[in-house]
């Protein structure tokens, strides 16, 4: 496809004057953008290599300079307005092993944040706790909420620099099987990944190399008499998983974060979870009363689950071996949906029909966020970017909410030279790319059209659906008042006659959201006389 430059100016001037909000957020239409903290924008080259790291990293597995800074200023310069997010994810920002590892894949480094040394600090590569309280406080001055993904079951890998921790709190055998919930909670994920005891009641200390680095940070006073008050005021025992509970909660307490992406949740026993809803949705209201006014919104402290293979067929009984686990039980708002990368493949009406068929049976309850591609999901549905506009239309306007994987929306190519594994998930941020190619420009003003449009209008993830037409593809989502009309595969500057009956109105005034186009229904029809690639209808 050509894209001139006055067309492509055109189309990302509109992308911007798309009207705001209208109606109340809900997390289950919400739109939300991850990305890994290290991967996304440079902000401070000054921190990019803390702790004696070294660029020694095989390819894609060292820390590469992004940090919080960078994700301040791309808050700050309207990137995620623009494409209708409303919250970001962010991978933990808790200080990682030191060292590096090599379990086959090269030497690795913790830039993911999955390989907690300090369950109570900020990595110094990614910045500073005043950093990281700009970056939660100007996302919520725009509107955007926050997650912390949260790690419950392991700590990072032993390195020379890095000790395994106490046995009272780790265990580092064997390795999980998977058969059944023992095999799969009670064991280590993979060699070398020390395991929380999270089933222990057994009191524990702090490790002792954790309570020397607070000594020598001048902290330790602070942080044994914050546990103390806190299993005081509980009265939970001192084992390990009440410690992690503490600690977590700690974060929402005092930077405000709006909910958690809960880390490999099946590898840690259900009433753990509950416990850790509890704690911080009381962190989340301290943190609301001693900011008042910063909350984007009253809405109460969000969890949603990563359960390896959960799918949107599960409903609410997930399945480990013969034991079923209903994750709402247990704390968690929604669940992220491993099949759509799959599901994807079947047509437009197949997919939505039967999304909207799950998510509103009754007694199922249980709704999904929905991904294409991810930190480690080796399969995404298009690696290479070959279909990045048809990727956009079946994510952003599937029911459920939709998770946004940093360069989805910019056909960053999931494919990293001499790289192995999850690592080709990785790459940095293709800034460049956007910056100087039109034909990434108009895949990002398509996936911002459909974005500004999704977050105007709960019911695109949230409604019944309907379908209109077969050719070209059109289609109604309600939801109380709101009420949508979507067509697909649309050919841009040819015209095209819609059905809107029984949605709209006759004589009711429309707008085309896509192309901008004001529109009257007639005969329970529109005209549209230069559509773009969609068409997306609401009362103008």
């Amino acid at each position: 496809m050509k894209t001139t430059a006055l067309a492509l100016a055109l189309s990302l001037a509109f992308v911007s004057a798309v009207a705001a909000p209208a109606q109340p957020f809900r997390w289950e239409n919400a739109t939300v953008y991850f990305m890994l903290t290290d991967r996304f924008a440079n902000g401070d080259p000054a921190n990019d290599l803390a702790y004696g790291r070294q660029r020694n990293a095989a390819p894609a597995r060292g820390y590469e300079g992004g940090d919080f800074k960078g994700i301040t200023a791309k808050i700050k310069a309207g990137y995620f307005t623009e494409l209708g997010v409303d919250a970001l994810w962010i991978t933990p920002p808790s200080e990682q092993i030191h060292g590096a590892t090599d379990e086959g894949t090269g030497r690795s480094y913790g830039f993911h944040g999955y390989w907690p040394r300090d369950f109570t600090a900020i990595d110094a590569n990614l910045g500073s706790a005043a950093d990281l309280h700009e970056l939660v406080d100007t996302a919520h001055a725009h509107g955007l909420r926050v997650l912390l993904d949260v790690v419950m079951n392991h700590t990072g890998p032993v390195t020379e620099q890095d000790p395994v921790w106490p046995a009272g709190w780790v265990r580092t055998s064997p390795v999980c099987d998977f058969k059944d919930v023992p095999g799969t909670v009670r064991c280590t994920l993979v060699k070398n990944l020390p395991d929380i005891r999270t089933e222990s009641d057994g009191p524990v200390e702090v490790p002792p190399f954790l309570a020397a680095k607070w000594r020598a940070e001048g902290r330790y006073e602070r942080e044994m008499q914050s546990l103390d008050a806190f299993f005081a005021r509980t009265g939970l025992a001192r084992a390990p998983r009440n410690y992690l509970i503490k600690w977590h909660a700690d974060w929402v307490r005092t930077f405000g974060f709006d909910g958690f992406r809960a880390d490999t949740v099946k590898h840690v026993e259900p009433e753990v979870w509950l416990a850790l809803k509890q704690e911080a949705s009381r962190a989340y209201e301290d943190w609301k009363r001693a900011n008042p006014g910063k909350a984007p919104g009253d809405l109460p402290f969000y969890m949603t689950a990563e359960v390896y293979n959960y799918g949107i067929r599960d409903g609410l009984a997930f399945a480990i071996g013969a034991q079923k686990i209903n994750y709402r039980a247990v704390g968690f708002d929604s669940m992220i949906n491993f099949t759509l990368k799959t599901d994807a493949q079947a047509d437009y009406e197949t997919l939505f029909s039967s999304y909207a068929r799950e998510l509103h049976t009754p007694g199922r309850g249980l709704w999904v966020l929905n991904y294409l591609s991810s930190h480690d999901d080796g399969a995404p549905f298009d690696a290479l970017r070959r279909k990045p506009y048809e990727s956009a239309n079946k994510l952003l306007l599937a029911p459920g909410a939709a998770q946004i994987y940093y360069g989805d929306e910019t056909a960053r190519v999931l494919q990293v030279a001499g790289a192995q594994g999850d690592a080709h998930l990785r790459s940095f941020m293709n800034w460049d790319a956007l910056a100087r190619d039109p034909e990434v420009q108009a895949v990002r003003a398509h996936w911002s059209k459909l974005g500004r449009f999704r977050q105007a209008h709960p019911a695109i993830g949230a409604g019944s659906h309907q379908r209109l037409a077969q050719a070209p593809y059109t289609f109604a989502r309600k939801l109380g008042a709101d009420q949508v009309v979507v067509a697909l595969d649309t050919v841009p500057g040819q015209a095209v006659q819609l059905p809107v009956a029984g949605v709209f109105a006759e004589g009711q005034l429309l707008r085309d959201h896509y192309s901008g186009e004001q529109l009257r229904v007639q005969d329970g029809q529109v005209r549209l006389s230069r559509p773009g690639r969609a068409v997306l209808l609401a009362a103008d």
